[in-house]
């Protein structure tokens, strides 16, 4: 996964420290309640489109830029359907980091789904009755999204 600018800067001052990150996840539904998945290159796992927010950006418009640059499709965000503090991670290179990750609801709007980054190996629809083996955090992240409470959930 690239390492955004703004990271790459701060890690040269605090190397390897722990780093809190805000983070989007873009569960992207279609018409027919499929979602659409994303197979990582770095960990080979399938998973809800995401990124890093950059310095200044909205979470929701960070979900539809990864959405566009990860998957080459066009989204609307429909709503905030969770606010989680993740564990913290650490990357392959050392680094670690722990994010305030905004799950949103997403509806594809256009685009032909094909990998749009070296961030990703396959992208595909799944029906979300239906999904590959992945991470249980992005799948409680997808059943929350599916389901579309009325409120937000907040996840420590």
């Amino acid at each position: 996964m690239p390492i955004p600018p703004f990271i790459v800067a701060l890690r040269k001052h605090v190397g390897h420290a722990p780093l809190w990150l805000i983070g989007t996840t873009a569960v992207v539904l279609d018409d027919a309640e499929r979602v659409l998945l994303v197979r990582r290159s770095d960990t080979g796992h399938w998973a809800p489109i995401s990124g890093i927010v950059e310095p200044g950006e909205h979470p929701g418009v960070t979900a539809r830029r990864e959405a566009l640059e990860e998957a080459s499709v066009i989204i609307e965000v429909e709503r905030l359907v969770e606010i989680t503090v993740t564990d913290l991670y650490e990357h392959v290179n050392g680094d670690r980091s722990q994010y305030l990750n905004h799950t949103f609801r997403c509806r594809y709007l256009s685009g032909e789904p094909r990998v749009g980054d070296d961030e990703n190996l396959e992208v595909g629809w799944f029906g979300v009755h239906d999904l590959p083996v992945m991470r249980e955090e992005d799948r409680a992240r997808i059943r929350v999204a599916y389901a579309n409470e009325p409120e937000t959930r907040f996840v420590s």
